[in-house]
């Protein structure tokens, strides 16, 4: 949000620089991002004075020019060589001097240098409109008054407004201070807090009369839920035109293009004291009727930036007298009803507007505008009618006008302001230090916090009706604390900290891993949970119904809780490939979230991704590609760390693997792993290898907490392990061969296990290479070499008759 410092200065007469304020209003909590100086004319028409003409003869070596000699003020007079068609002695003229920077329109600069120009000599430029933004006209020099005094200088005679903008973050709480009048508010209370007391001035509509009551409008609200306040009022022969300077001026300062004076003054109000305003054509309201009311569902209605929008059932609609449908409550406008270069007569529109109605219809429509933004977050009900006389006022003084009705001011049910008792005893628990009570008594008036009982225990206060956010003891205890500053809260050197032993083992062991990562070579990283809906698609073992959908989601891409974290890992990963940084290994904490009939589930995990290179390139080492054997290492390492023995690893049945294993303790899955699809990676513009590992952490912290120690005698006979290098079909899973191996030898075949995938150029099209151990054991006596080799030579058989595996 943008604030501008001079108009801010309308409400508090104060004279710290920039800077200095824009620390205070930080501490206030409206923190400050940016302080950005802002000019009306670009460059201020530094160098610019106002000459003299005192001669103006044909140039002798070039028909359109002249040569002029101007009196600046300052002496002798300067000779200029012109071209304007105008120029003549005796104008009073703006001369740009040696070194001055102009502008053009692109905001390109351009330095007044001496030269000569067909041989004569220039020092200077006489200037036209255009040269110094002052216009667009380009027909020739700028003729001044010749009563200006010669030498004086350009920005005071055009009234140059220089500025400084903050940029303030404003949190979603902060509806009060969503105007240049809220900010000024809270910087007199954050001013009196030091001791600094200033008055605070808002713009008076004591003036404010009604001409006479021929144009008067009949207002019916419908649905005084969603629209609890609304107040309007006409004004007839007004004249549609530009805006004053003063207002351009302060629109242009925030970033605002000013439009023509009515629609100015709806902005500048809205800004001004954070109320939204909306002016109809009086002339195209049928019926001099307004109507607040919802219309059926897909009804048509066409916006003013041209696009046919069809309504819900539940967005709250302006009407004329015939139902027909003028503007968006509280969020845009229509473009048949609003204010043109034609209009004499306008409705002006003052009202609130359920916040959470404005939220869902802006939502549904995918608009945000500077009006729903204020009623989404909720402003004040009070300022209504208030803001519609100012607004009133500053028409009738800039595009002439009378009131031309009675102001109908529709509130049936008064809201009241919200009654909150303050504690000391919890203030002080809270805080963790003791204020003094008069400090607290005087934060709260500064705040304009009413007082309805003062007791030894605490304090009976009325919350003003701006400060929607503040409901709660601990909101006002907040808002003592933003003014007094959290700076001077001394903390106590002691540190307390309530942790349970279960959670404190947790972190223990996730600190142990991350070191153990980071040391090889892995950087965490921190996804956000929310994600897109269309990854389920990706695989089928997510399932679209488990998928916990967000409400009102801030976009498609942030719809759903995440089921899985490798797409938001895969996001990371082209992230930093697209950043040419194509060797990568990450890890990360964190949680997926289902929806079953049982009800909803998190659940913890830790994964891996790698990909590109294992190592940096090194003048005495090369660098090593990663692959799923480096993968299973970095996975048994960590299981291995936290005395997790035992692994049996077998085939995955997660398909979004290419290659996988599903390591296993007993019947306790702990982590599968492998090398993702390549259409999954196509999704994410992924060219390259990666590598994933997705732990089961809930059931992993279970088990490196198990203390308990199952002894068993050694083998008395030695175990004997064989390996292949089988040439496969890419189709061929590891899953097939496992199982093709315990078939052909149920006794003596303890454990099979892949330990390298190869995809290659140097391989046939359409195949793979898989490097498979095979671990052999007899309880009851030593395995020979005929027997292994039998064995051995009965795999060998089985693969190549079952998937068509040949040796290499």
């Amino acid at each position: 949000m943008k604030i501008s410092y001079n108009w801010l200065k309308q409400f508090l007469k104060i004279d710290w620089e920039a800077e200095k304020t824009g620390e205070l209003l930080t501490d206030l909590g409206l923190e400050v991002e940016g302080i950005e100086r802002v000019e009306s004319i670009k460059g201020s028409l530094e160098g610019v004075v106002i000459g003299k003409v005192l001669t103006c003869e044909k140039h002798p070596n070039a028909d359109r020019l002249k040569i002029t000699t101007v009196d600046l003020g300052n002496g002798a007079p300067v000779q200029i060589v012109c071209g304007a068609p105008n120029v003549a002695a005796g104008q009073t003229v703006p001369v740009a001097t040696i070194g001055t920077m102009l502008y053009d329109e692109k905001g390109e600069g351009f330095k007044i240098k001496k030269g000569k120009i067909r041989g004569e000599e220039s020092l200077g430029m006489i200037c036209a409109e255009d040269e110094l933004g002052l216009g667009s006209s380009h027909d020739g020099i700028l003729v001044l008054d010749e009563t200006i005094e010669v030498g004086t200088k350009a920005a005071e005679v055009f009234n140059i407004e220089t500025d400084e903008v903050f940029e303030i973050g404003l949190t979603p709480n902060r509806a009060d201070a969503m105007s240049h009048f809220g900010v000024a508010r809270d910087l007199r209370a954050g001013l009196a807090h030091k001791e600094i007391n200033i008055e605070l001035i808002s713009p008076s509509v004591s003036d404010f009369r009604v001409d006479d009551r021929t144009l008067k409008f009949d207002v019916e609200v419908e649905n005084n839920e969603k629209a609890p306040r609304y107040a309007g009022v006409t004004i007839s022969d007004i004249t549609v035109k530009d805006s004053p300077e003063w207002i351009q001026n302060r629109l242009k300062t925030i970033g605002l293009s000013p439009i023509n004076n009515i629609v100015d003054v709806t902005n500048y109000v809205l800004h001004e004291l954070g109320q939204p305003l909306h002016a109809f054509d009086a002339a195209k309201v049928k019926g001099n009727k307004i109507l607040v009311k919802t219309l059926p569902n897909g009804t048509t209605f066409t916006t003013l930036d041209g696009v046919e929008r069809k309504l819900h059932e539940e967005d709250l609609m302006i009407c004329n007298a015939n139902s027909v449908p003028m503007c968006i409550a509280g969020v845009f406008g229509g473009i048949e009803s609003g204010v043109t270069e034609n209009t004499t007569s306008i409705f002006l529109e003052s009202a609130y507007f359920n916040p959470v109605s404005i939220r869902k219809t802006a939502k549904r429509h995918g608009l945000n505008t500077d009006a729903s933004f204020r009623f989404e977050r909720g402003i004040d009900i009070n300022f209504t009618k208030y803001a519609l006389k100012r607004a009133a006022n500053l028409i009738i003084e800039i595009a002439g006008g009378k009131i031309s009705s009675e102001i109908v001011d529709l509130y049936p049910n008064k809201i009241e302001d919200h009654q909150v008792f303050l504690s000391y005893e919890k203030m002080d628990r809270l805080i963790g230090v003791e204020i003094p009570r008069e400090t607290v008594k005087n934060i709260l008036a500064s705040l304009e916090i009413k007082f309805n009982s003062v007791t030894d225990g605490g304090l009976g206060l009325t919350i003003p009706s701006y400060r929607v956010d503040v409901t709660r003891e601990a909101d006002v205890i907040e808002e003592i604390l933003r003014v007094y500053g959290y700076n001077n809260i001394e903390f106590s050197p002691k540190l307390n900290m309530s942790i349970s032993a279960n959670d404190f083992d947790e972190v223990k062991i996730n600190n142990l891993i991350s070191n153990q990562l980071v040391a090889q070579g892995f950087y965490e990283t921190m996804a956000n949970s929310l994600t897109k809906a269309s990854y389920i698609s990706l695989t089928e073992s997510l399932k679209e119904d488990h998928n916990i959908e967000i409400l009102n989601p801030l976009s498609s891409d942030l719809g759903v809780m995440r089921q899985s974290l490798l797409f938001s890992g895969l996001e990371s990963v082209i992230y930093n490939i697209n950043r040419k940084r194509n060797s990568l290994k990450f890890f990360e904490f964190g949680k997926t979230y289902h929806q079953y009939e049982s009800g909803k589930s998190e659940q913890k995990h830790l994964t891996l991704f790698v990909s590109g290179a294992t190592n940096k390139e090194r003048w005495n080492s090369e660098t090593k590609k990663s692959n799923f054997f480096y993968l299973k290492g970095i996975v048994t390492t960590i299981l291995s760390r936290l005395g997790i023995q035992n692994i049996k690893p077998i085939p995955t049945k997660n398909d979004i693997f290419s290659e996988g294993l599903t390591l296993s303790l007993g019947k306790t899955k702990l982590v599968d792993l492998g090398v993702v699809k390549k259409s999954i990676l196509k999704e994410f513009g992924i060219k390259q290898e990666v590598l994933f590992a997705d732990f089961n952490w809930e059931n992993v912290l279970k088990l490196s907490g198990n203390s308990k120690l199952k002894i068993k005698l050694l083998p008395k006979y030695p175990s004997v392990k064989r390996d292949f290098a089988l040439l496969l079909d890419k189709e061929t899973t590891f899953n097939e061969i496992y199982n093709l191996a315990f078939q052909a030898e149920r006794k003596l075949l303890k454990e099979v296990d892949l330990f390298d995938v190869y995809e290659g150029d140097k391989l046939p099209e359409g195949k793979k290479s898989y490097a498979v151990s095979f671990l052999l054991q007899d309880g009851n006596k030593t395995l020979n070499d005929k027997q292994i080799d039998k064995i051995m030579e009965r795999f060998k058989q089985t693969f190549e008759k079952n998937v068509g595996a040949t040796l290499r």
